[in-house]
């Protein structure tokens, strides 16, 4: 299959949504976005309907369970996985979280590194084993946390970075985290994206989140975004321009135009990037 390019604003790829698609898929969506882990291998009418799909749109794989941080040895069969699916469904996008999920088991929950040398080297070489096996660069995404690990030799951004350039990678950029981060942690989120290596930027994430009674905010997709987000939005965007973004809505999923409502936010902030701006 001729891998199509991944541009624009596009949505997460639910089994939910499948039958609302199938009546019409909404103009303002550009691309999709799957986790492999949840499609390959399948057989059956989820085969047939995926199939369909990846056909007629691009999409992009967002891995789950790939532990690029974690202790145990890097789970090679599993990207062997990955790298035929995407193959066999033109699929040119693949990226995963810079975090920790298991130990002697899968945790289900994505842990933050501690940010230190030591995981620099750590981590660096395991995304520089997955490129290897899958036979591209892949994007690490800064991820949601709710602590900080002991020990910290570097800011978050400084360790994002220094894993970028040591594994010669791509840069994920969720930009609700990042306001998440900013506010459980405390920080300047504009100063937070001054920090990282945009110019690794490929490819962006906005979600919803919970806040917690005492003002803990939770990373859930499972809420729309919410103003400040949207902004932040576009602060990316004036920094690294309209790269292809995608809404992620993976719980108290609403119809699909409603979907289509904030995929279409992405889009005009995108178009309001790529607008000549007025000398002062």
């Amino acid at each position: 299959m001729r891998p199509a390019p991944l541009t624009g604003a596009g949505l997460g790829f639910r089994r939910e949504l499948i039958p609302a698609l199938k009546l019409g898929v909404p103009a303002v969506i550009d691309f999709f976005e799957l986790a492999p882990e949840n499609w390959a291998g399948v057989g059956g009418r989820s085969a047939k309907d995926l199939r369909a799909f990846t056909e007629r749109y691009p999409f992009a794989c967002h891995g789950l369970s790939l532990d690029l941080g974690g202790p145990r040895p890097l789970d090679t069969a599993l990207l062997q996985g990955i790298r035929h699916f995407m193959q066999a469904h033109g699929i040119t996008r693949y990226t995963e979280h810079l975090s920790w999920c298991g130990d002697s088991g899968h945790l289900y929950d994505l842990l933050p590194l501690p940010c230190t040398g030591d995981a620099v080297q750590w981590v660096a070489a395991r995304i520089r084993q997955a490129q290897e096996i899958l036979g591209m660069q892949i994007g690490i995404e800064n991820a949601s946390r709710y602590l900080t690990p002991p020990g910290a030799e570097m800011t978050e951004a400084e360790f994002i970075r220094a894993v970028v350039e040591e594994a010669d990678c791509l840069l994920h950029l969720d930009v609700n985290n990042v306001y998440v981060n900013s506010r459980n942690f405390d920080f300047d989120p504009l100063d937070f994206l001054d920090a990282l290596p945009l110019d690794r930027t490929c490819y962006l994430h906005v979600a919803g989140h919970h806040v917690e009674p005492d003002g803990l905010l939770i990373d859930t997709h499972g809420a729309p975004v919410i103003d400040p987000v949207w902004a932040l939005l576009d602060a990316v965007y004036a920094r690294v321009g309209p790269l292809p973004t995608c809404l992620e809505r993976d719980f108290n999923l609403p119809a699909l135009g409603e979907l289509a409502c904030e995929v279409e936010q992405i889009a005009a902030a995108q178009q309001r990037a790529m607008r000549p701006r007025k000398r002062a």
